[in-house]
């Protein structure tokens, strides 16, 4: 007696939870090399850029809490320096809201893209704690290692991950704001942008090639937008560069064999 035929499968479709064999033991483990794997050049990275936003909170006059504070509960550098610059020129409270949300809509992007990754049993109402750790950084680093962690781990090293990057941002930006009398200006502002190059470097190592295509296009397209207008030229590249890797990574890159987009 034949057996029932069983419906075609595309290996590159099974689940990713079957295809990675185990990396950690428990999620203590996976927490703890999430703390380890932070600790390093990301922690570094991290903290210099936190120093030089806290060296410009002096140099503009504002009082230490402001920056602290900032790095506490916002814990994103560019909307932090968005609020603080828009702060400094005396701009009115809606138009600071809605700047700073606008520099915060990418974390709409990172969001959908790496929670689904997760295990459905951690795809809860506590993810709304966990996503305040969710930066350029971790994301980045998530990114490119969930690929290699089984899905019921995947929370825990991310929390542990992303925990170090945000304490670790707190003392940086006080210690910023002390030391801000032996920090030159252009040392304060090469500071700041470490960390952005920090997660291109990174984010350029995900497998998928459309990372590397819009992060390409986006180096030759932003100096070209900002010479047109320097208002809109971070919006107008982002989005120009992002929508034709879209289309090389769906139309050219997935119609060749053994190229993965």
């Amino acid at each position: 007696m034949s057996s029932p035929q069983q419906p075609y499968i595309d290996p590159g479709e099974l689940p990713l939870e079957e295809s990675v064999s185990e990396r950690f033991k428990n999620r203590q483990d996976a927490f703890r090399t999430g703390l380890k794997n932070a600790a390093g050049a990301p922690a570094i990275v991290l903290f210099a850029g936190m120093v030089g936003f806290g060296a410009m909170g002096k140099t503009s006059g504002l009082d230490m809490w402001f920056p602290a504070l900032t790095t506490l509960f916002m814990f994103a550098l560019p909307g932090q320096v968005v609020l603080m610059e828009m702060v400094l020129s005396g701009a009115a409270v809606f138009p600071i809201i809605l700047a700073v949300t606008l520099t915060s809509t990418r974390f709409i992007t990172m969001t959908v893209s790496l929670f689904p990754q997760l295990h459905d049993r951690d795809r809860n109402k506590n993810l709304y704690a966990s996503v305040h750790l969710l930066a350029m950084t971790a994301w980045a680093i998530s990114m490119r290692e969930f690929s290699s962690i089984e899905a019921k781990h995947r929370l825990s090293y991310f929390v542990g991950f992303g925990l170090v990057c945000w304490l670790i941002s707190i003392p940086a930006t006080i210690l910023g704001y002390y030391l801000a009398a032996l920090v030159p200006t252009a040392v304060t502002l090469g500071l700041v942008f470490i960390n952005p190059l920090f997660f291109l470097l990174t984010f350029a190592e995900v497998k998928p090639w459309i990372n590397r295509i819009a992060i390409g296009l986006g180096c030759i397209l932003g100096p070209i937008f900002y010479f047109v207008d320097r208002d809109t030229s971070l919006l107008a590249s982002a989005v120009i560069a992002g929508t034709i890797a879209y289309y090389i990574d769906r139309k050219v890159l997935r119609k060749k064999p053994g190229v993965i987009g």
